[in-house]
């Protein structure tokens, strides 16, 4: 049997909430470079003056950054990144069965299809509303390009990336794409938690697997690909909305029907490929993570709580 066995005693909403912070940014460190390849191919063609195609499919792309702008570009962004899954996943996903439970009826056996949609649309858009400085932050260095590895960066840091970004468009640019973020993300919540629960409800009711690793990643591979189909065009919109500079679109609606105009509707799913690579690795290892890490808590508390 591969990992902790389930505990007996019901992980609590505390190491739900650390324990989903934790993972993420566990899977964040090994599936970042595949993110920020997301990122350079969905902005790229957004300059109608491009001459030519500067990224060509995930490696290209992750190579051509590494040629150019030096070894340490793909993770451009990290830290930002870390800030945004400890007060994000933390709460789309920590918070997902407890929400889950609050709008179940009571005496129900099981919650429904609909209650697990409006369970997920409620956390991610919770998330959203808290960490959207991060993923501004984070987005802002992905889509940097500094040629050479002493070019010129516009932050010195991402605490810096915080403060400038505040200083020239306000406040509000901290909260810049708020509403496509939103519908991305409860799209994306959706998808993810929704499938994730039902998928691993079924393989545990039909006795195909126990509650163990073979189930957790059959579950989080099939999340992932949901995600990825049905989040890939509002993605793509709220990731050339974050990184415009002040005055390219009037609003989300405005991005995306300029982005149909110039470049056709296949532009919804530039950057589909990294996205399922790095959605389907992230969803796999930061779920595995997370069924582990809330065994291994609990334990701990319920050692803690034995007086022997």
């Amino acid at each position: 049997m591969v990992g902790l066995q389930p505990s007996e005693v019901p992980p609590t909403t505390v190491v739900k909430f650390l324990g989903a912070g934790t993972a993420a940014c566990f899977a964040d460190l090994l599936t970042f470079p595949l993110d920020t390849a997301k990122v350079r191919l969905q902005i790229q063609g957004e300059n109608p003056g491009a001459q030519s195609v500067q990224y060509r499919g995930v490696l290209g792309t992750i190579l051509t950054m590494v040629r150019t702008e030096g070894p340490r570009s793909p993770y451009s962004g990290l830290v930002a990144g870390l800030h945004r899954q400890m007060s994000f996943a933390s709460i789309r996903i920590g918070l997902y069965d407890s929400v889950k439970q609050f709008y179940t009826p009571k005496g129900a056996d099981h919650s429904s299809v609909a209650i697990r949609i409006l369970a997920g649309c409620t956390t991610g858009a919770m998330a959203v509303t808290c960490a959207q400085p991060t993923d501004v932050v984070k987005v802002r260095f992905q889509a940097m390009i500094r040629l050479g590895t002493g070019g010129e960066r516009k932050y010195k840091g991402t605490m810096d990336a915080y403060r400038t970004i505040a200083r020239e468009e306000g406040i509000r640019g901290l909260w810049k794409g708020t509403w496509p973020n939103i519908t991305r993300n409860a799209i994306v919540n959706c998808a993810e938690m929704v499938t994730y629960d039902i998928i691993k409800e079924k393989l545990l009711d039909s006795h195909l697997f126990t509650d163990n690793f073979p189930c957790h990643f059959v579950s989080a591979f099939g999340a992932g690909f949901c995600a990825t189909v049905v989040a890939s065009p509002v993605d793509v919109v709220k990731t050339r909305y974050m990184n415009a500079p002040p005055g390219r679109y009037r609003s989300p609606l405005h991005c995306m029907l300029k982005m149909v105009a110039q470049e056709g509707p296949t532009a919804f799913y530039k950057g589909f490929m990294p996205s399922f690579l790095r959605l389907g690795a992230w969803n796999v290892m930061m779920f595995v993570t997370y069924e582990q890490l809330k065994r291994a808590l609990m334990k701990v508390q319920v050692l803690r709580e034995s007086p022997f």
